[in-house]
């Protein structure tokens, strides 16, 4: 699926899946694609912009792990992205149920 398809969504598709726990950029990449089942396989290019964007915004927060001699910035949820998470949720659901009553 084109990046451009996913416009408006992947703040939250990136904040839900760091809802489970810290993880770094590439893991977020590869739990997009799982949970999607291949569906959101999407670029670092694609990804990394909105870590760094989202981390601006303070959804979330980072810290420098090594893992096997490889540093590696890990990103967390903070309390605001938590509540941001939340809303985006609650808006989704409202226009997934208004798409649907419309489609049938």
């Amino acid at each position: 699926m084109k990046a451009d398809t996913l416009k408006g969504h992947l703040d939250a598709l990136v904040l839900a899946t760091l809802r489970g726990g810290p993880a770094h950029g590439y893991a977020v990449i590869e739990e997009l694609k799982r949970r999607s089942e291949g569906a959101f396989d999407l670029a670092e290019g694609t990804v990394y912009p909105v870590l760094h964007r989202l981390e601006a915004e303070g959804l979330l927060a980072s810290s420098w792990s090594t893992v096997s001699g490889r540093r590696r910035r890990v990103y967390r949820l903070t309390r605001r992205g938590e509540s941001a998470l939340a809303a985006r949720e609650a808006e989704w659901r409202a226009f997934s149920t208004a798409v649907e009553a419309v489609l049938g």
